[in-house]
């Protein structure tokens, strides 16, 4: 995984990242972060295991996991791993903007695409996928006959998103069954977080509210999240600034009141150290990029 908050899917002309069988040892600096893609990313996981969260929920990884994280969305991996027992996983991320019309083609499998797109998900993982389920003939065909224009990347995706409607209406009972349960101290935390992000960070009100003790919150959100509060917190409206930059008209000065970062130079000081582009830059480069697709 990428240690950026949020990649620019600038990989290559087609904005479609992919990997398949893409095996982690002990040996590899795997550093599980915070972080967010603009487009749609599946993680299957084949081997290995670890821990996930998504939206303030905390999930398993183990072998015949699958995982959608929508744009924008926030997530954490972290993977438990040797060189006795790799973590082994295969991962789709693109463009959403530059492929969409090809699914239009197929009403059924687009209609299932906006729901992964856009749709709120009661829950981002399926579990216990058969070794059939796990796209190895989808992957294994592309591997063939990969080739680098938009057509083969196109028609991947589609192959890959028609099993995997499939995969997902078979598996979807396991979705309403995984929503019930208690939320760990770590998802407390992270919820009180996405509920105040934009506003001035307390941590003895964080402590009254959770009842918890000021220290074990520092302590236990480092040792979890590989970041401190005050770290994370720039992270989740950066990220939202992002959203905003290329959703909206804002200018960049309201964007930075939105998400409480109200010095505008502040702003734009840890926005380019983060993307090494100004947030005006930033947003050039994206109408550019819809400009071309609308071309």
């Amino acid at each position: 995984m990428s240690n950026h908050f949020l990649l620019t899917f600038y990989h290559h002309d087609f904005f479609l990242h992919y990997a398949y069988l893409r095996k982690s040892t002990g040996t590899d600096w795997f550093k599980g972060t915070f972080h967010a893609h603009r487009g749609l990313e599946v993680l299957i996981v084949h081997e290995g295991k670890g821990k996930l969260i998504v939206d303030q929920k905390s999930y398993e990884l183990t072998p015949g996991t699958l995982c959608v994280f929508q744009p924008y969305q926030l997530h954490f991996l972290q993977a438990e791993m040797s060189e006795e027992t790799p973590f082994v996983r295969s991962i789709i991320q693109f463009e959403p903007l530059m492929y969409e019309a090809y699914f239009e083609k197929w009403p059924s499998l687009f209609a299932f695409y906006k729901r992964l797109l856009t749709s709120k998900l009661p829950s981002p993982c399926l579990y216990n996928l058969d070794e059939a389920d796990q796209f190895h003939s989808v992957f294994q065909n592309w591997e063939n006959r990969k080739r680098t224009n938009e057509e083969e990347f196109s028609l991947f995706l589609v192959a890959f998103f028609y099993q995997l409607k499939s995969v997902w209406e078979r598996y979807q009972d396991q979705i309403e069954l995984s929503a019930v349960r208690t939320p760990s101290q770590i998802e407390r935390i992270l919820a009180w977080l996405e509920a105040r992000y934009t506003e001035p960070l307390s941590l003895n009100n964080m402590a009254n509210e959770l009842h918890l003790s000021p220290y074990h919150i520092s302590h236990r959100f480092k040792e979890w999240v590989g970041m401190t509060l005050s770290e994370y917190l720039n992270e989740r409206r950066l990220q939202e600034s992002v959203k905003l930059l290329t959703t909206t008209n804002h200018t960049v000065a309201q964007i930075g009141e939105t998400i409480g970062l109200e010095n505008c130079s502040y702003f734009c000081k840890i926005f380019k150290k983060k993307f090494g582009l100004s947030p005006h830059q930033y947003r050039k480069k994206w109408l550019e990029l819809f400009e071309s697709t609308q071309r």
